[in-house]
């Protein structure tokens, strides 16, 4: 489950001690944007460092490395493929090629260190106009990516517009994340909001994420991750619905009858697999959920 990422800068050492205990259900080890090109190879061996000797309990580990237009993507990833973390952020991705370029280079490391082949997986970051307009050909460009996630600040600077509070500026961008994600079949994820102060605000952005059908929301800030957790979760009236819906399934089933209605509703198929990944997610919140029949 992954409702929440929190981005930790490469180069902060008490934060990348402290990564799993900040509520994040993944932490994203920056060594892009937030690492000066003088810190590139200080910030690629702390990363290193952690990835070696920090455990990182209770939460999933992503790397986001640098552009494949630098010199720094290679030694990026030579560093750390051999640790395995859980997933690669290539930045800038604007289409396919440059998901198979790195998915290539990443097989290289894995064969070179005797790890599994895909046993690393991608989440490209898509922030760029040309990106957003391939983003199911990168959503779909590799087995080894597993979700997308949109940019909004480099975004906007590439389409020449102000970033707001409101959104509207990426709002097309958003809808076209989601349904080329949703098409290729893999999760989406949204642009952290930015106002670190503003939780209001948070709340707002992440509810109307959610509404468009992203899986979870990215947080540039520690101070949003409960409110992008609390917003992904399902309420106790969903998960009560949820297992409603399995148990009127159920005592269907023993009835034999072949079309089941609730709350004088059709339960049809897309109702079944909402209630069904629900019960998932309360599973992994949770644990410790017995199945419905």
């Amino acid at each position: 489950m992954r409702r929440s990422m929190l981005f930790i800068p490469g180069n902060t050492p008490n934060l990348l001690m402290n990564g799993d205990v900040l509520g994040s259900d993944s932490i994203i080890l920056d060594l892009e944007d937030a690492v000066s090109p003088a810190e590139k190879d200080a910030a690629r061996i702390l990363v290193r460092n952690a990835l070696k000797h920090l455990h990182y309990k209770g939460c999933e580990i992503i790397v986001r490395i640098n552009p494949i237009e630098t010199d720094f993507w290679q030694k990026d990833l030579d560093e750390v493929i051999p640790l395995c973390p859980g997933m690669i952020m290539p930045t800038k991705v604007s289409c396919a090629n440059d998901v198979k370029v790195v998915s290539d280079y990443i097989a290289e490391v894995e064969a070179r260190h005797g790890i599994e082949k895909n046993t690393v997986k991608l989440i490209p970051l898509i922030e760029t106009a040309m990106g957003v307009e391939n983003a199911f050909n990168i959503a779909s460009a590799d087995e080894r990516v597993a979700a997308i996630f949109l940019g909004g600040e480099d975004l906007t600077a590439d389409l020449r517009c102000k970033r707001t509070k409101e959104g509207n500026e990426i709002f097309y961008a958003r809808c076209r994340m989601v349904n080329a994600a949703r098409a290729a079949g893999v999760d989406v994820y949204d642009t952290p909001f930015t106002d670190v102060d503003d939780i209001d605000g948070l709340y707002k952005d992440a509810q109307f994420a959610k509404s468009l059908g992203f899986t979870g929301k990215a947080s540039i800030s520690p101070r949003h991750v409960e409110g992008i957790n609390e917003v992904f979760s399902p309420t106790q009236a969903d998960i009560d619905y949820a297992h409603e819906v399995m148990e009127t399934i159920r005592i269907a089933k023993e009835q034999g009858k072949g079309v089941v209605s609730l709350r004088g509703k059709m339960i049809d198929a897309p109702i079944v697999t909402r209630a069904m990944q629900v019960i998932e997610m309360e599973k992994a919140i949770f644990g410790g959920v017995e199945d419905d029949e």
